[in-house]
């Protein structure tokens, strides 16, 4: 089991701790992307447009003003970092401290605008960067780490891909040699069904969490996925679906 996410726009910037070492982080092979990018996001910062170039507004100049020190910045693990919605549910601070759940976070991997990948152990600053970016000297983002992140696939192949990520974010990686189970979640109100967006974070942290945490064996496979899911059902989901698509992909529906 891979489970992908995409990073919370909220981040908790460290108070104390050594700065990033590329070096360590998840798939060290990534490092000199990662380098141009960091060098791009600096310089980028420090312009007079850099919120224009970055897309964000002005109540966010501060977080964009701490891009251009981000290698001298206080790091902690991206599981205490990334601190939006998805990963308030997933509890992936806790499941440090969770026997079985810590043995897991490996397969946990957040698909990053600034890193490529990191793993929730990996220590990093807060930084403001999306992926849907068109950053100067690097191109669009999605694009720049379309290649790079091939590496995962070695990673992947013959198990079970569990996709949280937006749609920017899926853009940068797809899957080979997996089953890639995109997950999509449902609101049921009357009978019908429509699709959820903020609150389809919550339920995918919920999703991550117990897989990180249930007795089980993590899954394999997009069956084995689903019979892992269908243990949320009559707690936090109604119901939960796989839906077969093309070319070894599935999308498992979460209705809540």
């Amino acid at each position: 089991m891979i489970v992908l996410l995409p990073p919370s726009e909220g981040k908790t910037a460290p108070a104390a701790g050594s700065p990033v070492d590329l070096d360590s982080l998840t798939l060290p092979d990534l490092a000199p992307e990662r380098r141009k990018v960091l060098e791009a996001l600096a310089a980028v910062s420090a312009l007079p447009d850099a919120l224009d170039v970055l897309g964000v507004g002005a109540s966010l100049a501060a977080e964009v003003g701490r891009n251009t020190e981000l290698e001298l910045a206080a790091a902690a693990q991206a599981a205490h970092v990334y601190s939006g919605v998805l990963y308030a549910a997933a509890d992936l601070g806790g499941a440090l401290d969770d026997a079985r759940a810590a043995a897991r976070l490996g397969t946990v991997l957040t698909v990053s605008a600034l890193w490529g990948v990191v793993a929730p152990t990996d220590v990093i600053p807060a930084y403001r960067l999306s992926m849907g970016t068109d950053l100067p000297g690097v191109g669009p983002l999605a694009r720049f780490w379309r290649e790079p992140l091939r590496v995962l696939d070695e990673r992947a192949a013959g198990d079970v891909v569990v996709d949280c990520r937006s749609a920017s974010y899926a853009a940068a990686y797809r899957p080979r040699g997996a089953e890639h189970v995109a997950v999509k979640v449902l609101r049921e109100l009357d009978g019908r069904r429509s699709v959820v967006s903020h609150n389809a974070k919550h339920t995918r942290g919920l999703l991550t969490g117990h897989l990180l945490r249930r007795a089980g064996e993590p899954p394999t496979t997009a069956a084995e996925l689903l019979d892992a899911a269908t243990e949320m059902v009559g707690g936090e989901l109604r119901e939960a679906t796989l839906v077969p698509g093309r070319a070894g992909a599935s999308t498992l529906e979460l209705v809540v």
